[in-house]
């Protein structure tokens, strides 16, 4: 694979792009790629050809933004330009221009390995190469010269060249093929829709393809007609389920055309499912490209296919909010990703049959809200973004989920058919176009007759999260008065940020068969300020449980009083939603160190088997065992870890039969003992027999989980590893065996794997892609027994060259992965521990390393000090 440098210009700022957009005006582009030799392993490069008119202030000059491999010949308005003086790095200079102006550049791009640009995958099972590309949020480049930034739109006409038999195809539709040679065929598509670059998309190899239509109207009556197509490697063929993803693709479009009364406006609508990808899923428009663990080679929970359709309805949103209508710049990203998480949970909660969106939105999503926006980095919604190193690391907890959160407090606030209405207006007026944020405000304004800016500048424009609390005075075995009370702080400075809220505060009541509590009553709640009294609960009986926000309507974390936590931990809650709720608000209280991790799990332990919904379980499970794992003193968790083993290996052995909760439990299992020291070969000898016992049905993922349990405690060897990889090659079972690998209690075999991870290569030189970087990484940090520790001085002398050599994906990936985390209380506090001393240490002395780079050290310290604060108060 081709090295080459990261350019000290790759990383375009804001004020350039807002001066290249006052200077240009877009209108086309023509590409041509050529992979007509992608499955020759020692190309490493592919010929492109870009065409791009567009007009300019005469005489000025601009730059076109480029990562490729080689640039052979550039024609500007018919001159031929010097390509050797006019690249520079990660750009192109263009002048001087005229008023109307074509640019003509041949050039070679690289493959990548990491699925930023034009990806090359070759499949294990049957040794076919496939390709597809990723471009958000500035990759685009990597594959052809362009203006690389989002209000920049234009049409374009795609044409790829790649052999005769594979499937290929792009944003529009495939309009001809023709031969160029032996076996090999050019495509050219249809001229597309005016959109951004990071939208564009190339796909190639030989996928197996299904295909249907949907036929529908708008709201208004608009008959719609859209192809639909569907693409995974031939090899995951047989289970593609093709079916269900069709029958989802149709109730969404049913119900968007409803919502937001605007005809799908991109002709087909294609969704492939490709291998290492890097992301969840894009919104290319006419092509979504999703992950292919969507593809269930293994027993899949009800959760997983919920969240299937999550993102399929989530990607969809994206055609009108992002595509259609797009951010000038990355500082409104959340115009998109916060109302696709938003608008597509809502869309699954009512155009499908899974039951629980919004039970996983309040146990999943916002649990990733929740931390990020409580890092010293945390942001506003509406972000400062200043430059593209900035953009890449906002598609964050903030952007998608604390958005999201925010706009379903909206609904509640202003009612769910105004938000919808202000939509439709903001489509109407803005289409093929881009916004800010005044111009939504704008339109909800005019939908809700109301002033949003109070609301806008208290929910978008602060950052932090406020925590609702509910203060009783009991006389006589009753509440006699009740105040609703929030506080909060911006992480970043420290000052108050107080907030509106509408919510519900609902009231549970005990069972005489110690059964979960049962909802009694619910009073919806407004708060404006730092209290307000709750006349409702007066009179309540004080043995029944109060959850504040009850029904989860608004983004606050909530703190229980202990008689409602114990209620909540020991008999539950008999609503899944309210659960949810309540569970979420206890393990914010374990990572804020206000309640014992032990105390967690008891709960979990207590009240598992009331738990419906996979998803939430698989969360509160994984919850549990990482605060057994973290934020307990190292002289107790072995003995807790083992207890919490036994409790997880007795509850799969109740349930021999597969079901979504043996699932959960059984991949829960398979971490836990990725943690606990010993004893376990008892528990491991069972896990072994697991592996070949038909009736367990573990499939490919469970399988290659437990062999890691088993590396990692010495009783798989490298040779018994690669039988089994090479009995069944599968993209998942090489993973496996990097994960595996990498995990083995042996201090060369640690060194190695971190010596991958710095480099980015394996042990036979080759570049690691993003998959089998990141399988090298979790390996090499499951470590029972201690082997691998000590190596902080490394971390601290290689990450600032791992920055520079590696791209940001990456290195993301390796920063974040192999930072110092193992702390234990014993060894100092959160403001002693050398780990602590160290990290401040290395941000105090590298004020001029990338900001990027900077902000995650700043968050795994974060981390560790908030490890170090939960030993404390478990100790």
């Amino acid at each position: 694979m081709t090295d080459l440098p990261r350019p000290a210009n790759e990383n375009l700022t804001r004020d350039e792009a807002a001066a290249r957009s006052r200077l240009l005006r877009t209108h086309e582009y023509s590409v041509d790629v050529d992979f007509s030799r992608a499955a020759d392993s020692a190309a490493d490069t592919y010929p492109v050809r870009t065409r791009i008119t567009f007009d300019a202030e005469a005489g000025a000059s601009t730059f076109l933004d480029y990562l490729g491999a080689q640039v052979t010949s550039i024609t500007l308005n018919g001159r031929e330009v010097d390509a050797a003086s006019a690249v520079d790095g990660a750009r192109i200079a263009l002048g001087p221009l005229a008023e109307e102006n074509e640019v003509v550049i041949e050039s070679a791009s690289i493959y990548s390995t990491s699925g930023e640009g034009v990806h090359r995958f070759v499949d294990p099972a049957d040794g076919a190469t496939y390709l597809y590309s990723q471009n958000e949020p500035v990759d685009c480049r990597r594959i052809y010269p362009c203006f690389d930034q989002p209000d920049l739109k234009a049409r374009f006409h795609v044409t790829i060249t790649a052999d005769a038999a594979w499937h290929v195809a792009s944003n529009g539709a495939l309009l001809a093929s023709h031969a160029v040679g032996d076996g090999v065929a050019r495509r050219e598509f249809a001229v597309t829709a005016p959109m951004s670059t990071y939208i564009t998309t190339f796909l190639a190899g030989p996928y197996a393809t299904w295909h249907d239509e949907y036929t529908g109207r708008t709201a208004s009556g608009v008959e719609v007609a859209i192809p639909l197509g569907i693409a995974c490697r031939a090899s995951l063929a047989p289970a593609m389920d093709a079916d269900e993803v069709f029958e989802i693709t149709k109730r969404g479009l049913d119900w968007f055309h409803r919502a937001f009364d605007v005809a799908y406006p991109w002709g087909k609508y294609d969704q492939v499912f490709v291998p290492e990808y890097n992301l969840g899923a894009m919104e290319n428009p006419g092509l979504v490209t999703f992950t292919e663990r969507y593809v269930f080679t293994s027993p899949a929970t009800e959760a997983q296919h919920e969240q299937r359709a999550n993102t399929i309805l989530h990607e969809m949103c994206h055609m009108w909010f992002g595509d259609l209508v797009t951010m000038v710049w990355w500082d409104d990203l959340w115009l998109k990703e916060s109302f696709a998480d938003y608008v597509g949970t809502l869309a699954v909660d009512e155009a499908t049959d899974f039951t629980t969106a919004w039970t996983t939105f309040a146990s999943r999503r916002k649990a990733w809200a929740y931390r990020q926006d409580q890092y010293p980095t945390t942001h506003p919604i509406v972000a400062d973004i200043v430059d593209l190193e900035a953009a890449d690391q906002n598609f964050d907890g903030i952007t998608y989920a604390k958005g999201a959160s925010v706009l379903k407090q909206l609904s509640a606030f202003v009612g769910q058919d105004t938000f919808l209405a202000a939509a439709r207006a903001y489509f109407a007026k803005h289409a093929w176009g881009n916004t800010t944020l005044d111009d939504f405000l704008d339109a909800l304004g005019e939908a809700s007759g109301r002033d949003m800016r109070g609301w806008a500048d208290a929910w978008l424009t602060t950052a932090g999260v406020n925590r609702l609390r509910v203060e009783t005075t009991v006389s006589e075995g009753v509440i006699a008065a009740a105040v609703l009370r929030q506080d909060g702080v911006d992480p970043r400075t420290g000052d108050e940020v107080l907030r509106p809220h509408v919510l519900r505060v609902g009231v549970y009541a005990p069972t005489d068969d110690e059964g979960p509590a049962e909802f009694e009553a619910g009073f919806e709640v407004r708060i404006d300020g730092a209290s307000v009294e709750v006349p409702e609960l007066v009179g309540v009986a004080a043995d029944h449980a109060v959850l504040p926000n009850d029904g989860d309507l608004t983004y606050a974390k909530i703190a229980q009083d202990p008689h409602s936590l114990d209620v909540v931990l020991d008999a539950g809650l008999d609503d899944e939603l309210a659960r949810a709720t309540g569970l979420a608000g206890a393990w914010n209280m374990v990572r804020d160190a206000d309640l014992a991790a032990e105390r967690f799990v008891d709960g979990v332990v207590a009240g598992e088997y009331l738990i419906e919904d996979s998803g939430v379980l698989a969360q509160v499970l994984a919850q549990a065992t990482a605060g057994l794992a973290a934020y307990t003193v190292a002289s107790a968790r072995q003995e807790l870890l083992a207890r919490w083993v036994a409790f997880l290996v007795d509850a799969v052995l109740e349930d021999p039969s597969p079901s979504d909760r043996r699932t959960v439990l059984l991949r829960t299992l398979f971490a836990a003992l990725g943690e606990q020291r010993a004893p376990v070969e008892p528990v491991l000898e069972v896990v072994r027999a697991w592996i070949d016992d038909a009736d367990m049905a573990l499939g490919e993922e469970l399988t290659w989980d437990a062999w890691v349990a088993l590396a990692a405690h010495g009783l798989a060897d490298e040779a018994e590893l690669r039988a089994a990889q090479s009995a069944a090659p599968t993209a998942v079972s090489a993973t496996g065996l990097t994960r595996a690998l990498a995990a083995r209690p042996d201090a060369a075999v640690k060194d190695a794997a971190r010596d991958a991870a710095y480099t980015g290569r394996g042990a036979d030189g080759a570049v690691l892609s993003n998959d089998h970087l990141q399988a090298t990484i979790d390996g090499l940090e499951i470590d029972p027994t201690g082997v691998g520790a000590g190596h902080e001085a490394e971390y601290w002398g290689r990450i600032e060259g791992v920055w520079a050599a590696q791209s940001q994906g990456q290195a993301t990936r390796v920063v974040t992965g192999l930072f110092p985390s193992g702390a234990e209380h014993s060894d100092g506090d959160a403001e002693r521990h050398p780990f602590v001393v160290e990290a401040r240490s290395w941000l105090s002395s590298r004020a001029e390393a990338p900001q990027a780079l900077r902000r995650i050290v700043i968050e795994r310290l974060d981390e560790l000090e908030r490890r170090l604060r939960a030993q404390a108060a478990s100790a």
